[in-house]
């Protein structure tokens, strides 16, 4: 867990683009539920987020 916070912290490509990939799955998990209408209307926001966020962290150094 350490060395997730410190790759976090130096700006590492692996844990943020395992941030935003588990943030990419969230919003679709979000999208296809149908309990819970809050969850339903920020899943694309958290979906674009996520894949901007990977966008963005794939210029990281490894």
């Amino acid at each position: 867990m350490t060395t997730f916070l410190q790759g976090l912290a130096r700006f590492r490509r692996g844990p943020w683009e395992n941030l935003a990939t588990v943030l990419i799955a969230l919003g679709v998990v979000m999208l296809m539920q149908p309990f819970f209408l809050w969850a339903y209307t920020w899943s694309f926001i958290v979906t674009l987020i996520g894949t901007v966020m990977f966008i963005i962290t794939s210029h990281f150094p490894q």
